[in-house]
């Protein structure tokens, strides 16, 4: 095995990938100034208890609040008791933090709502659960901001994803699958639930049985259709449309279903068939789904940011790259200015962000473009 865990950088944000040979194992985005919270340890404050919802909400900081449900044992707590708790699911579909009280020090908990400690980011996480992988950077920032006991397992080289890696990654950002034995799949994420449709493709061309030949193509396509729950972490209700199959038919690709999800650490449930023929599962909520942090505008803005440090990066001759953008993405660019430094350190052309009131709010271009 050659596990690599490829931690490639750009302006706010970070790609990891866990590799081992040509094969993505698992992938995640991390922004730094932009944490996801899980696991991170508060100091917070009780706000009230909600019997209808089945918790507490407790104000943590900045106006910030979490739901601590009545199954972490707290019950009904006086409002504006201090309380320490961990956040076990970040903020996503629209829905505030997640909070338990698993894990928490023996400690009292006095004084004002504040942040105790951050949990750990996904390099620090994949690195605990693959020891012997080495932590692939091509920036020497990314270092200073990794644990020191991770210091020994980092090597340096021009670019942290080769070009298949880079192949794969990008291609988490597009609902079409394709699939092993010419099978595919399109994944279509709703506020309820997470579509998924498989489609047969070139099974056709196969002289067996058509029953025969679609439950063979199927069950050979579904570890792979399967481990992109993993790679996309889709999350929640999810429900698969098998390609071609009778009902009960659908209902023998139980075991290798199950069998392909054994392997996802987050251990995801097969719920079995549903009288339409889909097979449903249910995986943990716990960090934000990927198209969830993509198509959102500070998605779209650093994934921008990114490709325009392609196009600059070893100029022989920098010249300076001027942002135009509406007023919300320059406040956001004058919040986090550590984004303009790494697209400066990595380029070595100074970035400039300037207000375009012709814009939208969340709009921007390219002095160039």
């Amino acid at each position: 095995m050659n596990m690599l865990i490829r931690v490639a950088s750009g302006p706010g944000e970070l790609r990891v990938a866990l590799t081992d040979g040509d094969r993505l194992l698992d992938y995640a985005l991390w922004r730094p100034d932009l944490p996801d919270g899980v696991g991170d340890l508060y100091r917070g404050r009780v706000s009230a208890h909600v019997p209808a919802l089945g918790g507490t909400f407790v104000d943590l900081t900045d106006g910030q609040a979490g739901f601590l449900p009545d199954s972490e044992g707290s019950g009904p707590m006086t409002q504006g008791t201090a309380i320490l708790v961990r956040v076990s699911r970040s903020a996503q579909g629209g829905k505030g933090v997640r909070l338990s009280l698993r894990g928490i020090p023996d400690t009292r908990a006095e004084g004002p709502p504040t942040l105790l400690s951050r949990g750990a980011g996904p390099v620090e996480r994949m690195a605990a659960c693959w020891p012997d992988a080495i932590v692939v950077i091509d920036d020497p920032a990314v270092g200073a901001r990794l644990p020191q006991a991770l210091h020994a397992r980092i090597e340096r080289q021009p670019m942290a994803f080769d070009a298949e890696t880079e192949m794969m990654a990008e291609s988490l950002s597009d609902p079409f699958v394709a699939l092993p034995g010419g099978m595919s799949a399109t994944i279509t994420p709703t506020p309820a639930l997470v579509a998924i449709d498989m489609d047969g493709g070139h099974t056709s061309m196969d002289r067996r049985p058509k029953q025969t030949a679609q439950f063979a193509a199927n069950r050979a396509a579904l570890p792979e259709l399967l481990h992109q729950l993993r790679l996309r972490n889709l999350s929640g209700a999810i429900v698969v449309d098998a390609a071609g199959l009778a009902v009960r038919k659908r209902r023998a690709l139980a075991e290798p279903i199950e069998q392909a999800l054994a392997a996802d650490p987050l251990r995801p449930r097969f719920l079995g068939i549903s009288a339409l023929g889909l097979a449903e599962i249910v995986r943990p909520r716990i960090h934000p789904p990927l198209h969830e942090l993509l198509d959102s505008v500070t998605g779209r803005l650093l994934r921008s940011l990114r490709q325009k440090v392609r196009d600059y990066r070893g100029m022989q001759v920098p010249r300076p790259v001027t942002l135009q953008a509406g007023c919300d993405i320059v406040r956001m660019m004058r919040t986090y200015p550590a984004w303009v430094e790494d697209f400066t350190r990595l380029t070595g052309c100074p970035l400039r962000v300037t207000i375009a009131p012709d814009l939208p709010p969340s709009g921007w271009r390219y002095d160039n473009d």
